[in-house]
Order: C-alpha cells, then structure tokens, then sequence
C-alpha cells in the first residue's frame, strides 16, 4: 500500500509542477515572487486562466493529504 502512495505523490507533483510553471508569465524569479511583472498577486484571473489556478490549488490540497497518508501509513 506504501508503493501506491509513493507513486501517486511522484505522479502529482510532476503535475503540479507542470501546472505551476504554466501559470508563470514574466519569466524572471521576481516576477515569479510577485515582483515588478505589472500583475502582482492581485490579479483577476478569469476563464481557462482561473480554471488551471482552481485545478491547481485543489491538486496541491490532494497532494498534501497522500503525502499525510503516506506516512500514517506507512
């Protein structure tokens, strides 16, 4: 059951990465911080944009809690 775990957590966080970089448009490791990019943090995200953040945020959540039962259990 451990290996089912290790694999899945392996799997997500390749997505979440892949995702992650998506969302990055100013290129730069300040922009990426929410630097001088123009958009900052407080930016509306609206349409696909907001859907790809949704997906991100709730996969970051499910990776958390396999990661939590990774180690209860294993």
């Amino acid at each position: 059951m451990g290996w089912a775990f290790q694999i899945a957590s392996i799997v997500m966080a390749v997505i979440l990465i892949v995702l992650i970089m998506m969302q990055v448009r100013g290129g730069s490791l300040g922009s990426l911080m929410g630097g001088d990019s123009g958009g900052g943090i407080t930016r509306t995200r609206r349409g696909l944009e907001k859907t790809v953040y949704n997906f991100t945020v709730g996969l970051a959540i499910a990776f958390l809690i396999i990661c939590i039962l990774s180690v209860v259990y294993n």
